[in-house]
């Protein structure tokens, strides 16, 4: 087997994250609204509902001045530079966010963060990366990675943030012929998480329905 520590924490940890996130999550039909109330400082979010376009100006449309939003490149294999918000102009760039990828949010105050949208639904396909890729459901829901069908390989790894202790969790790894240890990973609604692909670039497929 394949394994590989992950050395994240760096380009982060300078910056730290904090407490604990609350969310709620409201739907009818295809159209909803998740409200996650953040601390001040970093979080691990992603946007789990398409908006008429899902760059930042829509899907987080007014944040206190100087917040600012990660995100990584997977091709790179390191972070962009950093999009902020400023009160009266806006983001500066603003950027795509779309479900399906993760990204870090700092605020400089605690915020209620509201995404509104639609629900993905049908065959849906998000994208493992070769290497380290900051991913997320494109989904609202809650549930194990293997129940969501993510394909993984021996050798795979997931890594969640621990806003308590400002560190990264210890690694959930994929072992061939047993599964995930120490359990299956389940990233909470609009929650990212970096993802170590022990293998080449390959599609996360499911299908999807609020029916």
């Amino acid at each position: 087997m394949r394994t590989k520590t992950l050395l994240l924490t760096a380009a982060v940890l300078a910056v730290g994250l904090t407490a604990s996130v609350a969310q709620s999550v409201f739907s009818v039909n295809a159209v909803g609204y998740v409200n996650l109330s953040l601390p001040a400082n970093f979080s691990l979010i992603a946007n789990p509902l398409n908006g008429t376009n899902n760059n930042l100006s829509t899907v987080l449309p007014v944040l206190p001045d100087g917040s600012q939003i990660l995100t990584w490149n997977a091709a790179g294999q390191h972070f962009n530079d950093a999009n902020i918000y400023f009160e009266g102009f806006g983001w500066a760039p603003d950027a795509p966010l779309p479900p399906g990828v993760g990204a870090f949010l700092y605020l400089p105050s605690p915020t209620q963060v509201t995404f509104v949208g639609d629900v993905a639904q049908g065959n849906l396909t998000n994208t493992l990366p070769a290497n380290f890729g900051l991913l997320s459901s494109v989904v609202p829901q809650s549930i194990g990675l293997s129940a969501a069908n993510l394909p993984a390989l021996d050798g795979d790894q997931v890594l969640f943030w621990d806003n308590v202790g400002q560190h990264f969790k210890d690694a959930i790894i994929y072992f061939d012929g047993f599964g995930w240890a120490p359990s299956d990973p389940t990233p909470a609604v609009a929650e990212g998480f970096f993802y170590f692909n022990a293998g080449a670039a390959r599609n996360w497929g499911r299908t999807f329905s609020v029916n």
